[in-house]
């Protein structure tokens, strides 16, 4: 039996469901202990390409970190029998991890999150791809909280184009006032978990307040089914690398 089938079905209709207090408070300060060390003892090291700044420095604007390096425990986190038994409940097939990535919107710096598909990103087909946005901090319309279109997933993927914001490479070209409608602004607690399906569209306000961070470590995953389409892959790279070298950063084989 799948423990997952009624969230899997509000999955499959809306794009998005939530798992309110999937991560325990012990397991939770495991993982939010083992990411402050890593910031404090990894990240000033890192090539810029691996962790993003608004200003690289002020530490404290850290802003999104990928491609682990040198912390087994974060690597091999979405391997946990918890995590991939919610991955395959939810995509109705076995899952494979496609690893983590942590995000913060800083107090006081402006930093919205532009619309886009993950998938977009991806290029997964079939699209049997999710991304579970799990909540370090309380998050709200206040501090960037996500959005997601209700049911935008059903609509295939929308034109999407080079954006100025460091980290989504590429942001949808059309998004409108009928998007806009839609949209449904999640409220998460720390150990929330926010699951979205990778053509679900998805933003995120700058962060207003001025003493609040909105952590999240996000785990993606793909059904056994969907496999990379390389080519468009490889030109996603490019504009990957194109934005990066705008920014000033050296450009990376890996996507962001």
């Amino acid at each position: 039996m799948n423990v997952y089938e009624e969230s899997r079905q509000t999955l499959n209709r809306d794009g998005f469901v939530v798992l309110r207090q999937f991560l325990s408070p012990t397991g939770l300060r495991e993982l939010t202990d083992a990411l402050e060390r890593y910031i404090r003892e990894v990240v000033p090291g890192l090539p810029d390409s691996s962790a993003f700044y608004h200003d690289r420095a002020r530490p404290e604007t850290l802003k999104q970190m990928q491609h682990f390096q040198r912390a087994p425990f974060l690597t091999d986190y979405p391997l946990q029998d918890e995590w991939l038994a919610m991955a395959a409940g939810l995509l109705g097939e076995p899952a494979v991890s496609m690893g983590p990535e942590w995000f913060n919107k800083p107090p006081g710096v402006e930093h919205p999150t532009p619309p886009h598909q993950d998938n977009f990103y991806f290029k997964l087909s079939p699209p049997q791809v999710i991304t579970a946005w799990l909540a370090l901090d309380p998050t709200d319309e206040e501090n960037g909280c996500l959005r997601y279109v209700t049911g935008s997933h059903q609509r295939g993927l929308r034109s999407h184009a080079e954006t100025q914001v460091l980290g989504f490479s590429q942001g949808i070209t059309d998004y409108g006032p009928d998007d806009a409608a839609r949209e449904s602004a999640v409220t998460l607690h720390p150990g929330d978990l926010a699951v979205h399906h990778g053509e679900t569209i998805h933003l995120a306000d700058a962060n207003h307040s001025s003493t609040r961070q909105r952590r999240a470590f996000a785990l993606v995953y793909r059904g056994v089914s969907a496999h990379v389409d390389a080519d468009a892959k490889e030109r996603h790279q490019s504009s990957v690398n194109r934005q990066h070298m705008g920014f000033g950063l050296k450009p990376r084989d890996a996507s962001s």
